[in-house]
């Protein structure tokens, strides 16, 4: 009779923050020249978003500077996904958490940060089409000064791009080869920026291509309103600093029904549900993919489950009330994918 395991060999983790990160890369498809576009899933993060990596990281960064005290308050204005990686990390390390959120927000996400015990704070009327960044910043940096009160400004704190240097760590780690090309919504810019920062301090060539919701104005399009979540920048916010567009090669616009098309035919596609802003950084990648250099790698950041998104994107009456129902975008965004799925199975599978 073979003896019992050593205990201490078990792969069993004590809190939901070891299971941030080391999420897979899935592979959609290829060209016929053997470029690939792979998938990094960081939906699959707990909360369902990459954010929930510098939510920890900015916590950490706090609470070794004196700034957070045990039992202490943390506020942060959020349309939900950097508000459910706060509220996270404000259970296991005893805080309270107060989200600030308008109605652009998923009705998804504020019910999740409800059930994580946040509080939530609400700015602007209902029904309006455009997030309320300004009043929801404005009201956080009051509530910032009272006592025991916590803002990390996920805008501009340097602990949001720097929880991103795990990603790319892990990018380099799971891949033969380089990383050619990193696309990825832009929303504070951590994601993409923190990421791409570290991939070339390791010695990465990336090439960055980041995308905004049309009527964002990031990168210097006409302003408007829009109903992706989580990305972009309206025209009345400014900028915050963790977009550094030294890191940004291409900055593109990828309108609202382009990109919830997108996230409607992956699902039905590949059954993987991702959000409106990871639709529009997939969108991107199709586009371009035909385009670049044979045998490149092409890695989209998939930030967000579309699992928050079932009564929005994933619903054909509220789009169709938007007009933003489009069957024939997703005739062709369906097309783009078959193609790469052909050339896939002409080469006798993956392309390496």
């Amino acid at each position: 009779m073979s003896a019992l395991p050593d205990r201490w060999t078990e792969n069993v983790v004590h809190r939901v923050s070891d299971l941030i990160g080391h999420t897979p890369l899935f592979h959609l498809g290829a060209t016929g020249t053997g470029s690939r576009l792979l998938l990094k899933l960081e939906n699959l993060n707990p909360t369902g978003s990459a954010k929930v990596r510098m939510a920890s990281q900015m916590i950490a960064a706090a609470e070794r500077r004196g700034e957070l005290r045990p039992g202490g308050r943390i506020v942060e204005p959020t349309s939900g996904n950097t508000g459910l990686g706060l509220a996270l990390a404000a259970i296991e390390g005893g805080y309270r958490f107060t989200a600030v959120v308008d109605h652009h927000a998923s009705i998804d996400k504020m019910r999740a940060l409800i059930a994580l015990g946040a509080e939530l704070i609400w700015v602007g009327e209902a029904g309006t089409s455009g997030p309320q960044t300004m009043a929801r910043r404005a009201l956080a940096e009051q509530l910032a000064r009272e006592d025991g009160t916590w803002w990390p400004d996920q805008h501009n704190h340097p602990g949001n791009p720097e929880g991103y240097h795990g990603l790319a760590c892990e990018l380099l780690g799971d891949l033969f080869g380089d990383v050619d090309y990193l696309v990825a919504s832009v929303g504070t810019g951590g994601g993409l920026c923190g990421t791409t920062r570290e991939l070339r301090r390791l010695g990465s060539q990336v090439r960055t291509v980041g995308v905004e919701p049309t009527g964002s104005i990031m990168f210097g399009g006409e302003p408007g309103s829009y109903w992706q979540t989580g990305g972009g920048n309206p025209a009345d916010f400014p900028v915050g600093r963790n977009v550094d567009h030294d890191l940004i090669d291409e900055g593109i616009s990828v309108g609202d029904t382009e990109a919830f098309a997108t996230a409607r035919v992956l699902a039905r596609r590949t059954g993987l549900l991702v959000g409106g802003t990871a639709g529009g950084a997939v969108y991107a990648a199709l586009e371009s993919l035909p385009s670049l250099p044979p045998r490149s790698t092409v890695v989209v950041l998939v930030s967000d489950a579309g699992e928050k998104y079932l009564d929005t994107v994933f619903d054909e009456k509220w789009l169709e009330d938007r007009g933003l129902y489009d069957p024939e975008c997703e005739k062709s965004v369906d097309a783009q994918l078959e193609a790469l799925t052909s050339a896939t199975s002409r080469a006798g599978g993956e392309v390496a």
